[in-house]
């Protein structure tokens, strides 16, 4: 289209006709205002985040200060899992940084990204999406899942498989739907907007879970390998052979989960395997290693461990990745 300006300025044509459609969105644009203060009236609710009023009707129930309020993650992390860094990475330094855990025992995946830290708004709308089963919310998640995995776009093959990591299909039941697999379909479908050289493929039914494994929450980082040993497998080995795969889930704590599940993927045939996630829990209170008179004195616990505990006790019904 192209707009024309006169000196009248009462005046303004534009050269090209407006579609039918078009007419109806500009019609709709006009209504909406006044049709969402009334539905706010008739049909009041409020932020399941914050409990304030919401202005306006929406499929999903989290006003506009709280998704503002989620940003991405700042700061120095592992190129290899994405867990923050105590220490910024000296200025004469030219290869990437990695924390002590991937130092001592690299992960099999070649990277792991994430959005933003798992805390505050954004802990609380993976919560009401995977628990509150408000499934809208997975579309703006998957917004910011999407960024997070751009950062991978310099450094990644053109063409990918994206495997969601499977839920035990009695937790499927369960829940109704996986998240993972949400996320991941709403992350491609933007992706394909801003990225379209890059060509992602869905692939939900790659990965098995093989048996329910015990919840990751509360447990030490050897239980967490431990409770997931054995528990992914490949439903079609051909499919990933020579592929390279990126796995999608909502958290990524210890990586103990992302580690089998590359396991699996990469003992099956994949190239190569990249994570992305959409939060990631700080992994710093997981290497805290008692000392001998703290393994004498069980009750005796450092501050920074009972705050992790506390978040990732029996009562909190997130399953860390």
């Amino acid at each position: 289209m192209r707009c024309v300006f006169s000196r009248n300025h009462g005046s303004l044509t534009i050269d090209g006709s407006l579609s039918e459609t078009s007419r109806w969105r500009a019609v709709a644009r006009v209504l909406r205002s006044p049709l969402d203060a009334i539905s706010s009236v008739l049909l009041p609710a409020s932020c399941t985040l914050c409990g304030s009023p919401l202005p306006q009707l929406s499929s999903v129930p989290i006003c506009n200060a709280c998704w503002s309020e989620i940003s991405a993650q700042r700061g120095v992390f592992c190129h290899r899992c994405g867990d923050s860094l105590n220490q910024p990475p000296t200025q004469n330094s030219t290869s990437p940084c990695s924390c002590r855990a991937c130092s001592l025992a690299p992960p099999p995946f070649v990277r792991a990204v994430s959005f933003g830290t798992y805390d505050g708004p954004l802990r609380a709308a993976i919560h009401a999406l995977k628990y509150d089963r408000i499934h809208p919310a997975a579309r703006p998640l998957g917004v910011m899942l999407a960024s997070a995995v751009a950062q991978l776009a310099a450094e990644v093959p053109a063409e990918m498989l994206v495997v969601p990591v499977p839920l035990h299909r009695s937790k499927s039941k369960q829940r109704g739907f996986n998240q993972a697999r949400a996320l991941a379909r709403y992350a491609i479908d933007e992706l394909r907007r801003s990225h379209p050289a890059w060509h992602l493929t869905l692939a939900p039914s790659t990965l098995m879970r093989l048996r329910s494994t015990e919840s990751q929450a509360g447990l030490t980082p050897r239980q967490r390998r431990l409770n997931v040993r054995g528990a992914f497998d490949v439903s079609n080995r051909s499919a990933v052979k020579d592929r390279h795969i990126l796995l999608v889930d909502d958290i990524l704590t210890s990586g103990a989960t992302a580690r089998a599940a590359t396991k699996s993927l990469i003992k099956a045939g994949a190239a190569s395997v990249y994570v992305a996630t959409l939060a990631r829990a700080r992994r710093i209170h997981l290497n805290y290693a008692p000392s001998f008179e703290d393994r004498a004195q069980p009750g005796i616990v450092p501050a920074a461990h009972q705050e992790f505990a506390s978040m990732h006790s029996p009562s909190s019904t997130h399953q860390p990745f």
